[in-house]
């Protein structure tokens, strides 16, 4: 069983935008500096979230994205799903044609392992997810450096601007 990076980068994105809700709409160039995740990626995986009503966009200026509703009714499972990935431990991805086109030996414990994926998955809301202190302390730390390299970018225009007059 193998969750493949849509999907990882999905949960990412969407965690990061509910660990800045109430600050207004979070742009993706905010999430994919402090994520590591390319614009044009966040694009196409915001795209399918909205058509499945997990966020909504704002545009103009200060625009962005928010949750389209309370981090506690969003679950990790909705997030994978709207991104049209799956948790699939079989190696047939649950049709039943693993062994030349039959069934193997194994199919049925790997769909039940899929299922309970699934559902460990559903039981995990963003909102959880924002409340663990590690969490938190991560997220403190992302945003830190980003003020800070914003900070220094400042810093060397004001010094090349100062340079320049002298």
């Amino acid at each position: 069983m193998r969750l493949t990076t849509k999907g990882r980068y999905a949960v990412t994105a969407m965690l990061d935008l509910a660990l800045h809700t109430g600050k207004g709409p979070v742009s993706l160039a905010e999430i994919s500096e402090r994520q590591g995740i390319s614009i044009s990626y966040l694009e196409q995986l915001f795209a399918k979230m909205r058509r499945k009503d997990l966020v909504q966009s704002v545009r103009g200026p200060g625009g962005g994205y928010l949750l389209s509703r309370d981090g506690s009714t969003i679950c990790v499972a909705e997030i994978i799903d709207a991104v049209d990935e799956s948790v699939d431990a079989t190696r047939c991805q649950g049709l039943g044609d693993c062994q030349n086109g039959e069934t193997c030996l194994t199919h049925d414990l790997w769909q039940e392992l899929s299922i309970e994926i699934h559902r460990f998955l559903g039981g995990i809301s963003l909102k959880s997810l924002v409340s663990r202190s590690q969490i938190q302390q991560i997220s403190a730390r992302q945003d830190a450096y980003q003020r800070g390299e914003k900070r220094s970018a400042e810093g060397r225009i004001i010094a090349q601007a100062l340079d320049a007059l002298n």
